[in-house]
């Protein structure tokens, strides 16, 4: 497990340089479209938040969910990221929300450091990849 220090400057400057965004995004999405069909259906978007952990079933409390809860949650999810509403989510349609998402991200942090602790494994990560980027950037200032 790896530890990095992030803030909203980290994150905003990982979404500007769009070299690498563009190229995490696509190849996170890559990862996604399990069937290969350069969409992503409901099941694979559904899937992937459920490999985030992002909505565990009981969301921290003592009480459980009621799995058509779960269910509608990842609905509304997909349908945010389903701009066009045609029942697939596109490459352009899941990097715009992507970058939505990093943005509100970078609001909440601000200019406050944080530490967050990263899975070794999970070299998808889009906060893992800000954070690289701005660890390059400060190696080819001090050399």
């Amino acid at each position: 497990m790896g530890v990095v220090l992030i803030d909203g400057n980290t994150v905003r400057d990982f979404v500007a340089s769009e070299d690498h965004f563009n190229r995490s995004v696509e190849e996170t999405f890559a990862l996604l479209d399990v069937d290969k069909d350069g969409v992503l259906s409901r099941s694979e978007l559904r899937r992937a938040f459920e490999n985030l952990r992002l909505l565990d079933a009981d969301f921290g409390v003592d009480t459980p969910t009621k799995p058509d809860e779960v269910t509608k949650l990842h609905n509304s999810i997909f349908d945010k990221f389903d701009g066009d509403h045609n029942g697939t989510v596109d490459l352009e349609e899941y990097r715009s929300e992507v970058r939505t998402i990093l943005l509100a991200i970078a609001d909440g942090l601000g200019s406050s450091p944080i530490q967050m602790a990263l899975e070794d494994h999970d070299h998808q990560s889009f906060l893992r990849r800000a954070a690289e980027l701005e660890a390059s950037k400060l190696a080819n200032v001090n050399p």
